[in-house]
C-alpha cells in the first residue's frame, strides 16, 4: 500500500507535478512528498520501492525452525522434563541444544509467535484437586449452607406526607 503510493508519486513527479500537488492528490504530508521527490530525482522510481522488513533477519534457518517446531509439538516430557509445560527458559535451552544459538528467555516468545505458537500461563490448580468431590459438594453441601432469601413479607410503604 505505501510502496504503491510512493510509486504513484514517482509517476506524478515524472509528469512535472510538485511535492505540494503530489501531497494533496495522495493524501500525504508535503514533507513526505518532498522527501520522495528528492529520492526520485536521485534514483528514479526504483529509489521509492520498499526496502523490505526492518530489523534483524531470523537467526534460525528454515530447517532449524521446522526442527524446533517439531520438538515443541512432541512436548517437554519427550525432551526429558518431568512436567508437560513449556516455559520460556526451557524453550531457550531447547533452541541452544538443537541449533547452538543463544536466545534470552525474554525474546523466545517472539520466536514462538513466528512459529505459530502462543504463550499462555497455565492455570494454577492443586495436584490433589478432586473435581468429582468438588462437584458433589457444590450440588449437595452448598445449598444447605448458603443463605436462603427471606420469604415474602407484608408489603411496606413509607410516606413523607402527614396522614
Amino acid at each position: 500500500m505505501m510502496e504503491q503510493r510512493r510509486l504513484k508519486a514517482a509517476e506524478l513527479f515524472a509528469q512535472g507535478k510538485g511535492p505540494s500537488e503530489v501531497a494533496r492528490r495522495l493524501g500525504v504530508s508535503r514533507q513526505s512528498a518532498h522527501t520522495w521527490q528528492q529520492r526520485w530525482s536521485k534514483g528514479g522510481p526504483e529509489s521509492l520501492r520498499s526496502a523490505g522488513a526492518a530489523g534483524p533477519k531470523h537467526k534460525l534457518s528454515e530447517a532449524q525452525r521446522e526442527e524446533l517446531a517439531a520438538a515443541l509439538i512432541e512436548g517437554p516430557v519427550a525432551q526429558g522434563y518431568i512436567t508437560a509445560v513449556w516455559t520460556l527458559p526451557r524453550v531457550a535451552k531447547l533452541i541452544r541444544q538443537r541449533t547452538g544459538l543463544r536466545y534470552h528467555p525474554g525474546h523466545v516468545s517472539k520466536v514462538l509467535r513466528s512459529l505459530g505458537f502462543s504463550c499462555q500461563r497455565p492455570s494454577r490448580r492443586a495436584i490433589e484437586r478432586d473435581e468429582e468431590n468438588i462437584a458433589r459438594w457444590k450440588r449437595v453441601e452448598w445449598p444447605n449452607i448458603k443463605k436462603k432469601p427471606a420469604g415474602k413479607l407484608a408489603p411496606s410503604s413509607s410516606s413523607t406526607k402527614a396522614g
